[in-house]
């Protein structure tokens, strides 16, 4: 049986059941990968043993009678800038492509509580700086819904990964659309949460403010069911948000009766294409005939975003790269005069060009002369946009906008023009601004199309009513978004 093609929900039933092993699913999510990754080029690193040794020890649990958790045995994807112990972690990158970290992220080790199985570390686009994948040390990965094309980024071996069935779920990280753009153009279902709901201890940082590890996978259930696993207060991690959480799955429903949904105009404007725009009104009327209210709204700041997302980010891209310089570990050049000489080299050769883009655009903006010009006036940006959208949902539940401007673009077609690349975050950026949960989610495009997300947005901890509105638009939908391509 391909089980590579079952959702987690419907693997955790089976496995409960007894009609499955966790050893025979991993072993057919290995044989998939081993059948198409030389197409999709979704992983930097495989954990082919180590996930069997784990496969094998849920089961040996499950004889036993041992109450698990029902993720216990489901095969994960994590993303290569999320550390791993004893595993190799490269952030997609020369600048680490040898190194392997004494220790492991706070999401890792709760997914290992649960049962996960871990396949191996998701491609990625280098240090997270990036929308297409391209940007990678090691390799490109293809969109599995088009070869030719993209699956967006940064997070894109992980969209990738779920949408080709080489990982039931994946991990990603979030920055200023990271899991939700890769969603859409791969069509699949990723969820960027709420900044501080889970702990960002052990991910490796590209802008420290606006990270945040999300969870991809191929229906609402699943989504639901891994974020309510990586959620939760960490101390070792500042940023973490002391409080309770729902239990998500359980309280999945798909009524919309009375539920406001705001439209905003500057979303659907220009720079979005107009098939874009009609298929994403098209999923919003439908919602509409299942009970929800509609609402026109305006979010005035929105023009402003992009601009302010990229000096914040850079800012702090900036000060975080400044570790990364051939010393305590990673890549180190090999010819050097003296330690200045080491640094400039070093940093010159195990750095891409996009990363050192922003780290030049960073270091300037925060430079003598220029931080009131820019990272001052970015930084106020921030606030008014937050204040808006916290406006905006006195009068609405979630708000409803494309996740991407435009459907998946050609491998190459932006990667010389870094504006053209930023201008793919429009609808994106905003929410990590403001610290907000969204989700995409795929629409109807009809055979052989590639696929437009339909982002949804609500306040700061309403993932519960994003997931549910989600999985009430999968059901109108027939309960099923996602369906793994043949290849």
């Amino acid at each position: 049986m391909d089980f590579y093609r079952l959702t987690a929900s419907e693997l955790s039933k089976l496995l409960r059941e007894g009609a499955c092993t966790s050893q025979e699913v991993t072993q057919s999510v290995f044989e998939r990968i081993d059948a198409v990754e030389d197409k999709v080029g979704a992983y930097i690193t495989l954990n082919r043993e180590g996930a069997l040794a784990a496969a094998k020890a849920v089961d040996e649990r499950r004889a036993k009678g041992e109450a698990l958790h029902p993720l216990a045995g489901i095969p994960l994807g994590i993303k290569d800038n999320i550390v791993t112990k004893d595993l190799l972690t490269t952030c997609a990158s020369r600048m680490l492509y040898n190194f392997v970290p004494p220790y492991e992220a706070t999401v890792v080790k709760k997914l290992d509580a649960c049962g996960m199985i871990p396949i191996g570390k998701l491609n990625m686009d280098e240090f997270a700086m990036g929308s297409s994948t391209e940007t990678s040390y090691f390799k490109k990965t293809r969109n599995p819904r088009d070869l030719s094309c993209v699956p967006g980024g940064s997070s894109g071996g992980s969209a990738a990964a779920v949408c080709a069935g080489e990982a039931v779920l994946a991990l990603g990280s979030d920055t200023g659309g990271s899991i939700r753009q890769p969603a859409a153009y791969c069509g699949v279902i990723g969820l960027k949460p709420t900044y501080g709901s889970v702990s960002r201890y052990g991910l490796v940082a590209f802008a420290s403010s606006l990270d945040q590890i999300g969870p991809i996978g191929r229906s609402v259930t699943d989504v639901s069911m891994l974020y309510q696993a990586l959620c939760g207060h960490d101390p070792m991690d500042a940023t973490s948000a002391a409080r309770s959480y729902e239990d998500f799955t359980a309280n999945l429903s798909p009524d919309l009766s009375g539920r406001v949904i705001g439209i905003p105009k500057e979303y659907f404007g220009a720079g979005v294409d107009e098939d874009v725009k009609k298929i994403v009104l098209d999923a919003a009327a439908k919602l509409k005939e299942a009970g929800a209210a509609l609402k026109e709204i305006s979010l005035p700041s929105t023009d402003y975003a992009l601009g302010a997302y990229y000096i914040i980010s850079s800012a702090e891209a900036s000060s975080n790269l400044a570790r990364f310089d051939g010393v305590k570990y990673g890549y180190r050049t090999a010819q050097y005069e003296n330690l200045t000489d080491m640094y400039e080299r070093t940093r010159s050769e195990g750095f891409g060009d996009e990363v050192k883009r922003r780290i030049m655009l960073g270091t300037f903006v925060l430079s003598s002369g220029y931080y009131d010009a820019y990272y001052k006036r970015a930084k106020l940006m921030q606030q008014r946009i937050a204040a808006e959208f916290a406006q905006a949902f006195e009068g609405c539940d979630v708000i409803l906008t494309p996740t991407a401007p435009s459907r998946a673009f050609r491998l190459g077609e932006k990667l010389d023009d870094p504006l053209k690349m930023y201008a793919g975050d429009l609808c994106t950026v905003t929410v990590n601004i403001a610290g907000l949960p969204a989700i995409s989610l795929p629409c109807p495009v009809g055979a052989g199309n590639l696929p437009v997300g339909m982002q949804l947005i609500g306040p700061k901890f309403s993932e519960q009513t994003l997931l549910n509105t989600a999985f009430g638009y999968e059901q109108l939908m027939g309960g099923s978004l996602v369906e793994v391509p043949q290849l």
